[in-house]
C-alpha cells in the first residue's frame, strides 16, 4: 500500500510547499471545528477542571511565571 504522500505526489513538494499545504489543510480543519462533537467524557473533565479551578483560584499561576520558571528564568 502506497503511502498518502506518494500517492498524492507530496513527498515531491518543497519543505516549503508542505508547510503552506499543512497550514491550508490546518485552516480547513479549524473552520469546520464547530462541527465536531465533543465526547461526553471531555465535557465533563472540562466542567470538573473549571470548578477546581473556582474553588482553588490560588492554585494556579500566571503564564508569565510558569514560562519564566520552564526557560529558567527568575
Amino acid at each position: 500500500m502506497q503511502s498518502t504522500m506518494k500517492s498524492f505526489g507530496i513527498d515531491q513538494l518543497t519543505i516549503a510547499d508542505r508547510l503552506r499545504l499543512v497550514e491550508e489543510i490546518w485552516d480547513s480543519i479549524a473552520a469546520g471545528a464547530d462541527s465536531l462533537e465533543v465526547p461526553q467524557s471531555h465535557r465533563e473533565e472540562l466542567e470538573r477542571r473549571l470548578a477546581d479551578d473556582d474553588a482553588n483560584p490560588e492554585a494556579g499561576r500566571p503564564w508569565a511565571e510558569v514560562k519564566a520558571r520552564l526557560l529558567g528564568k527568575p
